[in-house]
């Protein structure tokens, strides 16, 4: 129980992740948005094995493949900064014509991609998992893969809510362009501000 509160917390907590598919839902609708959610869960099974492994000790222990992750994922973010600032597309509702939905393995591989180069998530799983493993655990690293599915799945439930409550404001977004401009330049600086917290925090 003190886990899945603990867990519970932290995936409650706005990020990356979330801006992601609130932007998704917001932007394209509730079906890509439960694929954001989706991706954004996925991303964590990388993360989680790295974990497992040994290798979050190793970018623990080692400040330059540190750094390397860090700047990278920065860069990540502010790539997706610029990318929502180019858009210039209109949003329309799901059954008009013309309106074609994001395709799923992108927004699934920005997701991963987005989890992946983000170091603070690989020292949350090792300072995070190991303090609800018993030392005379016989199985710790399975104990670790019992917990990593569980954080994964109250990621999934939880940004998916996220994701369809952003998605079911979108027909009261669509009519205002204005509106629209807005929620774009939002997310944008939202990105930039994380990028530029991650390089230089």
């Amino acid at each position: 129980m003190e886990f899945l509160l603990t867990a519970l917390v932290v995936v409650l907590t706005p990020g990356t992740g979330v801006l992601f598919t609130v932007a998704a839902g917001l932007t394209h609708g509730r079906r890509t948005s439960l694929v954001a959610a989706l991706g954004c869960t996925l991303g964590i099974l990388p993360q989680a094995l790295a974990t497992l492994c040994g290798l979050a000790a190793l970018l623990h222990t080692s400040a330059a493949a540190f750094r390397v992750l860090k700047y990278a994922g920065a860069a990540y973010l502010l790539w997706m900064a610029w990318g929502a600032l180019r858009d210039t597309s209109t949003l329309s509702a799901p059954d008009e014509p013309g309106s074609a939905p994001r395709s799923a393995s992108r927004v699934i591989g920005s997701a991963v991609l987005l989890n992946c180069l983000n170091p603070k998530l690989t020292l949350f799983f090792l300072a995070f998992l190991p303090q609800f493993v018993r030392q005379d655990d016989p199985h710790p690293a399975w104990r670790m893969a019992e917990l990593s599915g569980v954080f994964m799945l109250l990621t999934l439930l939880v940004f998916a809510g996220y994701g369809l409550a952003a998605a079911a404001m979108r027909d009261h977004v669509i009519s205002r362009p204005r509106v629209v401009r807005w929620l774009r330049r939002s997310f944008a600086g939202a990105f930039a501000a994380l990028g530029a917290r991650l390089a230089f925090f």
